[in-house]
């Protein structure tokens, strides 16, 4: 039944692209042009002056690529990535053009506006798609000052025409976009233009309830976002703060569900992230800018503190002194299919503010066999069997078989935390348990794992991955039986394992958004035998020598 469903929204979505190309749906999208903005919103969020030189220089830096052409704005070059058109048709890259506070800037960006509505704003299914629509009305009406009040009369009225156009086209698509973040991004769009064009009144009622519904349904009891990926999370928190924010400005009230999303959400916000301010990097995230995780916490008035425990969501957070361990102890589900890795019980660990143990992170370009390596379960730090997937992604993105059961339970005694869970990613291929259990001491210097693999009927193979930061050196001890972990800072921190073959071997940190960092990784393997195998290890500061 589900499959038949979803080949009929493919059908329909196939027959709508083909008609929102046409002359005739484009002509559909005219009406009256408003002569000015009801209501002119600021951008809550700081430009880069840096970026913004870069554009003037006509340097197109996103997602990692730069693409450079001087004549005319490249809006579809051959071989860009999706997300850099995304983030090229978004426009939020006007902040920055912004933050040169210059004439020449701010002409410089009318330039381009003007040359997207003549040239470069054609339908087209990605440009057009619901977020990046309801994205680019988000920044066109932010930077209104930009964009209309040097403007001449002929250049204003086009800007207002092409606003009042994509709204309605945004107001018969919103609902119906991609679902999760990107819908939530396109629901603010619609309310951007509803405040900000006049009137829009009826549209903003409506707009109001879409988004209540989409909150209701998208944001956990414990304040997660049902994707169970941080970068996600900090995309809608920092949607739903500032269309907060522009709704106290335009003196408009903000609905109980926005308000309770964010009280809800920024204490998983601050849960997500390490010592250093970054987030930590699970089904599909990258570590973010700190200074603006900051000042997203700071407009969202965000005062909880992280919890210990995400039981809706499906992570665990273990602070121990300096020692932090962030854990995955959650299934994926329908909603977050796109963002969705197998990387259930991997764990994350930082020592003041450095991250020592990691994920591998996420690619965020078109290149498919990087993104399937980065969701697979050798990019964890984790155990995976026979270096087989726990995670299946079917050929229309769906998933298939997967972890369908996790559970885990925490016990804390005397700043001392037990952690154990278990899930059952691995039952259908190999008829495998996989139970980890973690204790972290009350003194933050040792943590203890035992990995227990038991129901199998077949001799199987394991591995165990330990991913380090690029920052830390791994080195194997004399015996070859353990390994020295050599944080930047000089600190040392000592693996040891019973169980299982140890080696030092390659990897690599998609931390960051396009940037592809080598690094290396403490590898156990061994053979799963009579159906189970029990793996001990641990981490264990190295006291410091004595001068």
């Amino acid at each position: 039944m589900q499959a038949g469903l979803h080949g009929l929204e493919k059908a329909r979505a196939t027959l709508e692209d083909a008609l929102y190309g046409t002359a005739l749906y484009r002509v559909s999208l005219r009406g009256k042009r408003p002569e000015a903005l009801a209501f002119g919103p600021v951008d809550p969020w700081p430009g880069d002056s840096s970026r913004g030189a870069a554009l003037r220089g006509d340097a197109y830096a996103f997602a990692g690529a730069t693409v450079t052409a001087s004549a005319t704005p490249p809006w579809r070059p051959d071989g860009a990535s999706q997300a850099w058109i995304e983030a090229m048709h978004g426009f939020q890259w006007l902040r920055d053009l912004n933050a040169l506070n210059s004439a020449e800037a701010r002409a410089h960006g009318r330039r381009l506006v003007m040359d997207w509505i003549e040239r470069g704003g054609a339908w087209g299914k990605l440009t057009w798609r619901a977020d990046v629509l309801g994205r680019r009305l988000v920044a066109w009406l932010s930077h209104s000052g930009l964009l209309l009040a040097e403007a001449d009369r002929a250049s204003a009225e086009m800007i207002l025409g092409s606003l009042a156009e994509q709204a309605r086209h945004l107001n018969r698509v919103a609902a119906s976009g991609p679902d999760g973040g990107p819908r939530i991004a396109a629901i603010k769009g619609l309310i951007y233009a509803a405040l900000c064009l006049p009137g829009d009144a009826a549209r903003l009622a409506q707009a109001l309830r879409l988004l209540e519904h989409e909150l209701n349904r998208q944001i956990l009891v414990d304040g997660s976002h049902v994707a169970r990926s941080p970068t996600q999370h900090l995309a809608v928190f920092c949607d739903l703060v500032e269309l907060r924010a522009l709704l106290a400005a335009a003196r408009q009230p903000a609905c109980e569900a926005l308000r309770g999303a964010i009280d809800r959400m920024a204490p998983m916000v601050r849960f997500f992230r390490h010592g250093d301010g970054g987030l930590a990097l699970f089904n599909g995230s990258n570590e973010q800018d700190p200074q603006m995780i900051d000042r997203a916490l700071t407009l969202g008035e965000a005062v909880g503190k992280a919890p210990v425990s995400a039981p809706h969501g499906g992570f665990e957070r273990l602070l121990a002194q300096r020692t932090l361990v962030i854990t995955d102890v959650g299934a994926p589900t329908a909603l977050s299919a796109d963002c969705a890795h197998g990387g259930a019980l991997s764990f994350e660990m930082s020592v003041d503010g450095r991250r020592m143990i990691v994920n591998c992170g996420a690619h965020s370009g078109d290149d498919e066999v990087w993104r399937d390596a980065m969701r697979a379960t050798a990019a964890h730090s984790t155990v995976a069997i026979d270096d087989e997937n726990m995670l299946e992604r079917q050929a229309d993105g769906r998933l298939g078989r997967g972890p369908k059961r996790v559970v885990s339970n925490r016990l804390e005694d005397g700043g001392n935390v037990w952690l154990d869970a278990t899930h059952d990613g691995y039952r259908e291929m190999f008829g495998l348990t996989h139970r980890r259990r973690l204790y972290l001491a009350a003194d933050g210097d040792s943590l203890r794992g035992e990995d227990i693999l038991s129901g199998g009927n077949r001799v199987a193979r394991f591995t165990i991955r330990f991913h380090l930061h690029p920052a830390v050196k791994a080195s194997l001890t004399a015996d070859g039986a353990g390994a020295l972990l050599r944080l930047p800072n000089g600190e040392g921190w000592r693996m040891r394992t019973g169980g299982a073959a140890l080696v030092v071997a390659d990897s690599v940190y998609l931390g960051r958004e396009g940037e592809v960092n080598r690094t290396e990784q403490i590898v156990l393997s061994g053979q799963i035998k009579g159906g189970t195998a029990t793996i001990k290890w641990a981490l264990s500061r190295v006291p410091a020598k004595k001068k």
